[in-house]
């Protein structure tokens, strides 16, 4: 026979070696003197030390790269603000070079003033340019200001006339809202009337057919009233004559004869009718009785019932009484014997025992 491992068997033997190596090194770690006396576990405190400078470093590695994008980031600005200044000092002197070679200065064209000989200096060009009078003088200001004052007046007359016609179109608007307000508002009028009469109508509708509905179950009831009535009398009449309906109807329909109108009842059967009445009166008493007893049965047990929890409840109060002071003396009792087995610590009396109780895990 061959001895076959299982996998369960051969995981369990593994956990359980991993388990006793793990308590072998805790037991190392603190039974040991050295870490004893300090008190705190080194191993610890030197992972959460390395930790914490890791944690620092990073941080700092972190803030080292963002300072060396800023200045980055500062060295490129610089460069583009100078490029720019470069190349609007280059444009300012090109611009400087094409005034200097493509237009000449004013300064050689003019003349001066006090100069007797200007007119024989100034060219046939420039002669043809300046305008009559004294130079800068504009001879048609006046026909020029004249016309700005009519284009004005014009303006002003036409917006006028727009004013107008704005105030006459908003006036108009208003007037038709005004009217159409009025319309909508006679027309809501009219539709309420409309829904009040018509309301008033359906009132007055259902208030006739109620009545009428009344009035017929009024009739209906006064024509039950009245049957029962003949029925209570044919009954009555029955009860004291003592012949039935059939022979009363045969008698009736029969040509030539009439009926005795003498309606009193025959000794007989009013001697029938008392002896009746005494037989209810008899059941009526007998049924009283009955219940009367019932409910005395029903009393009788519910009292019963009563008296049986109460006892019930007191013999389980003395029962619980009973077993708190079993339980009362069993626990002084306990308590004495674990006095008198517990050692002595207080007077000194410590044997061998005692002390091997500690260390023999290390939780």
């Amino acid at each position: 026979m061959y001895n076959v491992e299982l996998l369960s068997d051969r995981i369990a033997r593994t956990s359980l070696q991993r388990r006793r190596n793990k308590e072998a090194e805790r037991q190392e770690r603190i039974f040991n003197d050295k870490v004893r006396t300090i008190g705190v576990d080194k191993e610890a405190l030197d992972m959460q030390v390395k930790e914490k400078k890791e944690r620092e470093a990073a941080e700092k590695d972190k803030q080292n790269a963002q300072d060396a994008d800023v200045l980055h980031n500062s060295k490129v600005a610089c460069l583009l603000h100078s490029r720019q200044v470069k190349e609007k000092h280059a444009m300012e002197k090109a611009i400087v070079s094409y005034r200097h070679q493509c237009q000449p200065p004013w300064s050689q064209r003019e003349f001066d003033l006090n100069d007797p000989d200007r007119c024989r200096k100034t060219d046939l060009g420039d002669a043809e340019m300046m305008l009559p009078g004294l130079v800068g003088e504009d001879p048609d200001s006046k026909s020029r200001k004249q016309r700005q004052r009519e284009q004005l007046r014009e303006w002003l007359l036409q917006q006028q006339s727009e004013q107008a016609a704005e105030r006459h179109q908003r006036k108009v608007e208003e007037q038709r809202y005004d009217q159409s307000r009025v319309e909508m508002d006679n027309k809501a009028l009219q539709l309420q009337s409309l829904d009040t009469e018509k309301r008033k109508a359906a009132v007055i509708a259902t208030k006739e057919y109620n009545l009428a509905k009344i009035e017929t179950k009024r009739r209906h009831c006064q024509v039950e009233e009245r049957n029962d009535e003949g029925n209570r009398e044919d009954t009555m009449n029955h009860l004291l004559t003592g012949v039935d309906a059939e022979p009363t109807l045969s008698v009736v329909g029969v040509p030539g004869l009439c009926p005795s109108s003498d309606m009193r009842a025959p000794p007989e059967s009013q001697q029938q009718i008392i002896q009746f009445q005494k037989y209810q009166i008899e059941e009526k008493k007998k049924m009283e009785l009955e219940k009367k007893q019932e409910e005395q049965q029903h009393d009788r047990i519910r009292l019963d019932s009563a008296r049986t929890a109460l006892l019930m409840e007191r013999q389980q109060a003395r029962l619980n009484k009973q077993l708190r002071r079993h339980l009362d003396s069993t626990n002084v009792k306990l308590a004495e014997t674990h006095k008198q087995q517990k050692p002595d610590i207080e007077r000194g009396c410590i044997d061998d025992s005692f002390f091997s109780k500690f260390n023999t895990c290390s939780r």
